[in-house]
């Protein structure tokens, strides 16, 4: 078979079909991931990105390489979500500024397409790292650059420049160490690989079903370590949005922005087109990104995860319909409550267990909202919980970094009360904060207080490895226990007993006074409070006190202080 030109009803089919391939790949792309939690979304992030645009390309009935190339477009990126998201939809970008000039599209309009690929998706990232989907897409780009003098069929060309891009995925490992490490290659070159060939299989006559339905999210809330300079863990926070332009915005706005993003993270891209701007950052305040993006105009598709988290889908949904219940309950309380006058102070805490729920309780807090690592809760729940709570000033307590940006949208939507955002970012930041709330000091003085004292606080999970893997020295098997700190694998272990202990162990120090234990569903009393015994014949002028959590996946949340 040979094929000299495509036209856009075939390009239209061979869109679609790449979409399909990813999406049924995205699993496998999903488990390419260098750390062994199940927060890989690479293939997820990437299949959402092209699934946006395949609903808009699948809705046109006559098709011209012109409004394909705008479906395309438009809807890779508004729809993209992750830093290989937003790198995919750039290559679509680029890719699509060439064709749409064309009626027909040969090899050297291939050609050039690819190159203008690369040629964006390296622009729109700050500090471009090879190894990556950005390598797997240039080396296809390169290849496509020398067949134009060699071939004018389309078939031939197709299969040399897919064999070129899976010659330098196989590679990839060697560029980034981290891989080779991890024993993978890079999960977002994969899923490019994945697109090209799903798309070269249409255009061969392969039959593909080409419905597009909606793309499922999961219900895991973390974004993958798709780009490698965050195996270290410098900075944790995947933070990503789309700011809707209502001031002027100039190459030299774009510029000093990038230039401010970098100095607070990495892994940056940002990419404008027309009235929005596409922005992708890892940081470990994503508030700051947040506050900056908010001078430029407003924000939609915000969405920020904590990528050492691990979320499994059934404790989730548990999770989910015990706090609908659970918010139910509330609900008809609030009410009664409204009838009652206002008091100064309120306080609303997301938690993650029942036994933490009685903590919070017991220290005065007036609404509880469940859900933490196995569930971010939304604006709305944290809007409903402000409206039930019955006080002038109500201070919130998000208690997981993945929640904060929620908490803060609703202070600012929330206008008949004073609403205190204290940013905590673990469960036992949250119970110090609250414990250092004094009721004769002002709001201000209070939340001046109430971050001090949390600062002061170590926090460590005790969880396990969903699978093999080397990293950072450390030889990981799937099943292995893990202690995990505030920024990184800090221990690896077969028991959760030695590693737990050999977390706090690296937790304390001189300057330490208490250790609280907070066990988990899947954990017994008895073995915390042996561990308690040991850790206090260990460190005799440090207090250890022992409380039931309840938290489902953490064995243990623990806190030094």
């Amino acid at each position: 078979m040979t094929l000299n030109t495509i036209d856009a009803a075939l390009l239209q089919k061979m869109f679609l079909a790449g979409a399909k391939s990813i999406e049924a790949k995205k699993e496998y792309i999903n488990e390419l991931n260098v750390f062994p939690v199940p927060d890989g979304d690479t293939g997820t992030n990437m299949t959402l990105t092209i699934m946006s645009a395949a609903k808009e390309v699948s809705a046109i009935e006559n098709p011209t390489l012109e409004t394909l190339a705008k479906a395309i477009s438009s809807g890779s990126l508004r729809g993209a979500r992750g830093n290989s998201g937003v790198i995919l939809s750039q290559l679509f970008r680029g890719f699509t500024k060439e064709v749409k000039e064309h009626s027909e599209i040969n090899v050297t309009v291939m050609a050039n397409a690819f190159a203008k690929a690369v040629e964006t998706a390296y622009k729109a990232v700050m500090k471009p790292k090879e190894g990556t989907i950005l390598t797997v897409a240039k080396g296809g780009a390169e290849r496509a650059a020398e067949l134009v003098s060699e071939t004018e069929d389309l078939v031939y060309f197709g299969a040399e420049v897919i064999k070129r891009m899976e010659e330098v995925l196989a590679y990839t490992p060697e560029l980034l160490p981290v891989l080779k490490e991890a024993g993978v290659v890079d999960s977002g070159g994969q899923g490019l690989l994945e697109v090209i060939k799903g798309g070269y299989d249409a255009m061969l006559g392969k039959e593909v079903d080409f419905e597009i339905v909606p793309a499922s999210t999961g219900v895991k809330g973390n974004v993958s370590s798709e780009n490698i300079a965050t195996a270290d863990i410098k900075f944790g926070y995947c933070t990503e949005f789309i700011v809707m332009l209502e001031k002027e915005y100039t190459m030299e706005t774009e510029h000093e922005f990038k230039g401010y993003l970098e100095s607070i993270g990495d892994s940056i891209v940002v990419v404008s087109d027309d009235d929005i701007v596409k922005v992708h950052v890892h940081t470990n305040d994503p508030g700051l990104a947040i506050q900056r993006a908010l001078t430029y105009g407003s924000l939609t598709r915000m969405k920020i995860d904590n990528m050492r988290e691990e979320h499994n889908e059934k404790l989730i949904k548990d999770a989910e319909n015990k706090a609908k219940q659970q918010k139910e309950e509330e609900l008809k309380s609030a009410e009664v409550k409204k009838e009652e006058p206002r008091k100064p102070v309120g306080f609303v805490a997301v938690s993650i267990g029942e036994g933490i729920n009685e903590i919070f309780k017991g220290l005065g807090v007036d609404y509880l909202i469940e859900g933490g690592q196995t569930m971010n809760p939304s604006t709305e729940d944290m809007l409903n919980a402000i409206d039930h709570v019955n006080a002038d000033t109500i201070f919130i307590l998000p208690n997981n970094s993945n929640i904060i940006l929620a908490a803060n949208q609703a202070k600012d939507l929330t206008e008949d009360k004073k609403i205190v955002v204290i940013p905590s970012k673990t469960v036992p930041q949250g119970i110090t904060a609250i414990i250092n709330y004094v009721f004769d000091k002002s709001a201000e003085e209070n939340e001046a207080r109430m971050i001090e004292e949390m600062g002061r606080v170590k926090t460590g999970q005790v969880t396990y490895a969903v699978r093999d893997t080397s990293l950072d020295g450390k030889d990981i098997k799937q099943g292995n226990i893990m202690g995990i700190g505030d920024k990184a694998i800090l221990s690896v272990g077969t028991e959760i007993k030695e590693t737990t202990i050999d977390l706090i162990n690296q937790l304390v120090d001189d300057d330490s006074e208490l250790i609280s234990l907070y066990y988990g569903a899947e954990t017994s009393e008895e073995e915390a409070n042996e561990i308690a015994e040991i850790i206090s014949d260990q460190y005799p002028m440090v207090d250890v006190e022992v409380h039931m959590g309840g938290q489902p996946i953490y064995y243990y949340v623990l806190s030094v202080e």
